[in-house]
């Protein structure tokens, strides 16, 4: 893709925050993401529960990967195992889905700079995995919030 005089390849980013309408408005205001979109991902299909994400295409001359990441640990509680808010249920982890093995490391990477700084007081128990089957969410979850504004979706 071209932006003006320079090109670059879109990166994708899939992350689970608990409830996504939040996470994916969320995303959408940080420069240089392209677009979003919800749905459901799974690593593997031995994993048959299927958790709530945004999807995102970025320009990673604008944003990082890592950049997203950072923003990733302040969307939610990466504390709190398959809830986030009142939200309870597997479909509500806190997940990373990788789309390469470089944002395989990366993941890695952050999650342990964040368990070392010691901020939280219990172990950060977001995974990372690698991106198995997505399946985008009906079209009435696709920004949600810009559509329908304020809800009752915490993150």
């Amino acid at each position: 893709m071209t932006d003006g005089d320079e090109t670059f390849e879109i990166e994708q980013a899939t992350f689970a925050s608990g409830c996504f309408w939040g996470a994916e408005a969320a995303f959408r205001a940080l420069p240089g993401v392209l677009d979003s979109r919800v749905g459901y991902a799974q690593a593997t299909a031995a994993e048959p529960e299927a958790i709530e994400v945004v999807q995102i295409d970025f320009n990673p001359k604008i944003v990082s990967f890592d950049q997203m990441i950072e923003h990733f640990w302040k969307l939610h509680d990466p504390t709190s195992s398959d809830r986030q808010g009142t939200h309870v249920g597997v479909k509500y982890r806190s997940a990373v889905f990788y789309h390469s093995a470089r944002q395989a490391t990366l993941a890695l990477a952050a999650k342990q700079r964040l368990e070392a700084w010691g901020y939280f007081d219990k172990p950060v128990v977001t995974v990372i995995l690698p991106l198995g089957n997505f399946e985008l969410a009906h079209e009435d979850h696709q920004r949600y919030l810009e559509k329908h504004g304020s809800s009752s979706c915490s993150i």
